[in-house]
C-alpha cells in the first residue's frame, strides 16, 4: 500500500514501491489525464507537480514520492477550468490532437509560479515537453496570455 496525497485527497492505493507513479495514478487512482508516452521521461506526457515543481510521473517510482508530498494531476488543477493556464489555452485554441497537453499545462503551471512573467527563453527552458502537432508557438503565446489573466484587470 502506499499512502499519496493527490490532488487534495490522501489515497491509499494498492501499488507495489517500484511502480511508476504514472501508473499508478491511471491504473490505481482512475486519473487517466496523466499521459504514458514515452516511459524514460523525455516527452513530458506525463508531467504532474509534485510540490508545484513539473516531474514526468513515468520516471518516479511510488517509493520515491512521500506520503507528504502534493501531487497534483490536471485533474485537479481546477474543477471548472478556470486556472489561467486552462483557460489561455482554450481562449488561444493551443490544443491540436491534445495528447501532450495535460503535460504542457502543469509544466506552464510551474514555470509561471516560478517566474510570473517569464521571457521566451524562460520559456523554451522550462517548457520540454514534445508535440507531434508542433503547437509550440501557440503554447508560448498562451503562457504569456497565462500570465496576463493570473495578474488580473
Amino acid at each position: 500500500m502506499a499512502k499519496l496525497k493527490i490532488n487534495g485527497k490522501v489515497l491509499d492505493l494498492a501499488v507495489d514501491d517500484e511502480m511508476p507513479l504514472l501508473w499508478a495514478l491511471r491504473e490505481a487512482a482512475g486519473l487517466i489525464g496523466t499521459k504514458y508516452g514515452c516511459g524514460i521521461g523525455a516527452c513530458g506526457a506525463c508531467t504532474v507537480l509534485i510540490d508545484g515543481t513539473a516531474r514526468r510521473s513515468c520516471s518516479i517510482k511510488v517509493g520515491e514520492v512521500t506520503p507528504q508530498a502534493t501531487i497534483v494531476t490536471i485533474e485537479g488543477l481546477s474543477a471548472d477550468v478556470s486556472h489561467p493556464v486552462q483557460r489561455a489555452w482554450i481562449e488561444l485554441d493551443v490544443a491540436q490532437c491534445g495528447y501532450c497537453q495535460a503535460g504542457m499545462i502543469l509544466a506552464a503551471v510551474a514555470l509561471l509560479a516560478r517566474s510570473p512573467e517569464p521571457t521566451d527563453a524562460e520559456i523554451d527552458g522550462a517548457i520540454s515537453n514534445l508535440c507531434r502537432c508542433g503547437t509550440y508557438q501557440r503554447v508560448r503565446a498562451a503562457i504569456k496570455r497565462a500570465a496576463e489573466i493570473g495578474r488580473g484587470p
